[in-house]
C-alpha cells in the first residue's frame, strides 16, 4: 500500500520527527541541518547571524489573544530567540483564498505590523499569492526571520547537562486550549486566551543576567511541553523526569483537557519557554523571577538519584538515612532507551514525591 502524509506528521510528534529525519534532513545533505535546531546558526563572514522559516496555517484566524498575523510574527521571533539571537529582520509571505475579505486581510496586516513593533523587529520584504476558492483555507502566511548575536553565547538543544533544572516561564497549553475550544465551537466555562507573546525580551534579560548558566532554549510549540523535553532529551542525550504535581496548568485548561480526553503536556504553547540551565534560581523557589520572568520552580531536571534509597527520584532525596551517607549522582546510566511514551510512574520508596511524569528517556536504576 503506498503511503501518504497524514495528519499526524504535522503534529509535531514522532511522525513529524521521523518525516523531517528520514526525507528531508537525510536528501537535503546539509551540516546545518543535523541539529534539526528550530532555527540555524550560520556563520557569513566574519559575522554569526541566526535564519529561521516558519508557516502559519493556523484555524480558527481569529481567537481570542491573538490572531494567525501576530502568531506568525512571535513564532519566528521566538524561534531566532530560542539560540539566544536578537531578531532583526523578517519576510512574510502570504497565500490568500480567493474571495476572502478584504476587511479581514487588513486586520491580519495590521496585525502583523503590531507584533512586528512589539517585538521590535522590521518586515524588509515578502510575497503574495492568490488561489482559487477551496485550493487554500482562507490564508496561509509564511515568515523568515534573521536574527544577530550582540554577546558570545552557546545555546542549543545538545547542551543539556546532568544537574540542570528544567525551567518553564508560565502555564501550559494556553494556546491549545484556546484554539480547540474555538474550533470546535466548545462551551466550556473559563477565560480562555492564547498565550501568543514575543520571547525575545524575556530572553535577553535573561541572558544579561545568566548567560553562562543557560544552556538550552526552547519554546514548546507544535507537541507541547511532554514532545518538546523528548527532542531535549534525545538531543543532549540525557535523562529527564519531572513531577507531575509541579506542573503549570489553569484550572480551566485542565477541565477542558480532562473532559475532552487529552493531555495539557502535549497542547500548543506560544508565548512560553523551557530553560535548562544552571542554578539560575532555587530549586525549591516558586513564583515569578522579578530580573527574567521566568516562572521558577515549575519543572526540575536532574540526572542521578538517591544512593543510599536507590529510588528512582532525579534530583534531592527527601528521605532520612540515619547512619547512613545521603547522596545524589550524576554518571551515565547505560540501561536507557528512548521512549516516546507518556507515563506515570510509582518510585520504588515512600517518598513525598513518589508519583512521576516520565519524558523522554526512562532510565533503569541497578
Amino acid at each position: 500500500m503506498e503511503e501518504r502524509i497524514t495528519l499526524a506528521h504535522g503534529s509535531g510528534g514522532r511522525a513529524s520527527h521521523q518525516l523531517i529525519e528520514n526525507m528531508f534532513v537525510a536528501v537535503f545533505d546539509s551540516a546545518a541541518l543535523l541539529p534539526m535546531e528550530d532555527c540555524a546558526v550560520l556563520k557569513a563572514g566574519s559575522e554569526q547571524l541566526a535564519f529561521t522559516t516558519d508557516s502559519f496555517v493556523v484555524d480558527p484566524i481569529f481567537f481570542p489573544g491573538g490572531d494567525i498575523g501576530k502568531l506568525a510574527i512571535h513564532g519566528t521571533v521566538n524561534d531566532l530567540a530560542m539560540r539566544g539571537a536578537k531578531p532583526k529582520f523578517l519576510s512574510v509571505g502570504m497565500i490568500i483564498e480567493e474571495g476572502f475579505p478584504i476587511k479581514d486581510l487588513e486586520k491580519i496586516v495590521r496585525s502583523l505590523k503590531q507584533g512586528a513593533d512589539h517585538a521590535g523587529v522590521e518586515i524588509v520584504t515578502g510575497d503574495t499569492k492568490v488561489v482559487q476558492s477551496g485550493k487554500a483555507d482562507k490564508i496561509f502566511i509564511n515568515t523568515t526571520g534573521i536574527g544577530l548575536f550582540d554577546r558570545q553565547v552557546d545555546i542549543s538543544a545538545q547542551n543539556g547537562k546532568p544537574g540542570d533544572q528544567v525551567i518553564l516561564s508560565g502555564t501550559m497549553a494556553d494556546h491549545g486550549a484556546t484554539i480547540l475550544c474555538r474550533r470546535e465551537g466548545l462551551q466550556i466555562s473559563g477565560d480562555f486566551k492564547s498565550d501568543s507573546a514575543p520571547l525575545n525580551h524575556m530572553v535577553a534579560a535573561m541572558l544579561q543576567q545568566h548567560a553562562g548558566d543557560i544552556h538550552v532554549l526552547r519554546d514548546p510549540t507544535r507537541g507541547g511541553v511532554g514532545t518538546t523535553l523528548n527532542e531535549l532529551a534525545m538531543s543532549s542525550r540525557v535523562g529527564i523526569r519531572i513531577r507531575e504535581k509541579d506542573l503549570p496548568v489553569r484550572g480551566h485548561v485542565q477541565g477542558a483537557c480532562e473532559l475532552l480526553g487529552l493531555d495539557p503536556l502535549y497542547l500548543a504553547n506560544e508565548g512560553k519557554l523551557l530553560a535548562l540551565c544552571g542554578e539560575i534560581s532555587s530549586s525549591r523557589g516558586t513564583g515569578v523571577d522579578p530580573q527574567s520572568g521566568l516562572w521558577r520552580g515549575c519543572l526540575y531536571y536532574r540526572r542521578g538519584g538517591c544512593r543510599t534509597c536507590r529510588t528512582g527520584y532525579h534530583g534531592n532525596c527527601y528521605r532520612r538515612h540515619p547512619g547512613r551517607r545521603h547522596a545524589a549522582w550524576a554518571s551515565p546510566l547505560p540501561h536507557a532507551s528512548a521512549d516516546f511514551r507518556n507515563e506515570s510512574i510509582q518510585s520504588t520508596s515512600e517518598s513525598p514525591c513518589s508519583r512521576y511524569l516520565s519524558s523522554g528517556v526512562q532510565h533503569k536504576f541497578l
